[in-house]
């Protein structure tokens, strides 16, 4: 499968998903779709389709947006120095979609890795495991609890 960002997907954004995937927004915390959100199946980047992060690393880690504690295939998710809002982050971007996707920090689970990628709803497009053979994401099945 091939993942690219494309005029027509843009276009298809909500005007939230392209605040936040193009113009670097963050969402509100605990107002968004997927902060409570753990059914079985992956979350990829709404704009390009890549596969991100699968169920199978999210956790609840009460900072009112989705956490993860690592992406599906790390060469997808790339990190960069972010020194905006005075503090010093590391943000998480989409490699093929060049999607804002949120920020990850170093108070994850220990035994996990000790990350959390916390992650706004409005960047990730949510495939149910029952629907990821269908879409073509049946590589990924064992990402999904």
């Amino acid at each position: 499968m091939t993942y690219s960002k494309t005029q027509d997907a843009l276009d298809r954004l909500t005007p939230e998903q392209f605040r936040v995937t193009q113009q670097n927004g963050t969402e509100r915390p605990y107002t968004n779709e997927f902060d409570e959100h753990f059914e079985p199946g992956i979350y990829v980047d709404v704009v390009s389709g890549e596969p991100l992060f699968g169920s199978s690393a999210k956790y609840n880690s009460g900072c009112g947006w989705p956490a993860f504690t690592k992406p599906i295939v790390p060469a997808h998710v790339i990190e960069k120095r972010d020194l905006t809002h005075g503090m010093i982050r590391v943000e998480v971007r989409s490699a093929h979609g060049d999607s804002h996707l949120g920020h990850v920090f170093p108070d994850g689970p220990r035994d996990q890795g000790g990350l959390r990628y916390c992650i706004n709803s409005a960047s990730l497009r949510f495939i149910p495991k029952d629907r990821m053979e269908a879409e073509g994401y049946g590589a990924y099945l064992d990402q999904a609890e």
